[in-house]
């Protein structure tokens, strides 16, 4: 009777006070009291972890791949957005770099995930700018290389 009351308890801390469950764990883990430990949720949590650091990935990756489609693309915005789409390349760039310094494991990835994420970002632009559908191609101009280059921008 005791364990459920402890796994109810337990569960109950993760429900209420996340920050709290997270120290307590911690503290457990540190002082190896491993059956104490709320096991079901913190794996739950390191593979939520791992699914937000891709999707981190995947998402500054479609947003460099829209900045350098409207620099490459968009002439009739290009004069006045120019500077601000370059500042947001340089910006995600950086950020998708520490990204795959602190797990660099995820590189892989985006070599996998590039064709996919181009379609996303294009099909993003034009939506959300109603754009005609063949003002950018429908396959990429440029590589994943090209993407995380961080001298490469479009003529």
């Amino acid at each position: 009777m005791q364990n459920s009351i402890t796994s109810n308890s337990k569960k109950n801390l993760y429900e209420q006070d996340f920050y709290q469950w997270i120290q307590n764990t911690a503290t457990l883990l540190k002082e190896k009291q491993f059956e104490q430990v709320d096991w079901e949720n913190v794996i739950e949590e390191i593979e939520s972890m791992g699914r937000s650091e891709k999707r981190e990935l995947l998402s500054r990756l479609i947003t460099i791949i829209e900045h350098l489609l409207k620099l490459q693309y968009w002439e009739a915005e290009k004069a006045y957005n120019e500077r601000g789409w370059r500042v947001t390349v340089v910006e995600q760039r950086s950020q998708l770099e520490l990204t795959l310094e602190d797990s660099p494991s995820l590189k892989p990835i985006l070599e996998e995930v590039f064709l996919d994420c181009y379609q996303k970002a294009r099909k993003v632009i034009l939506k959300k700018y109603q754009l005609s559908s063949n003002m950018f191609p429908s396959e990429p101009p440029f590589t994943i290389e090209n993407v995380l280059n961080s001298d490469y921008f479009p003529e």
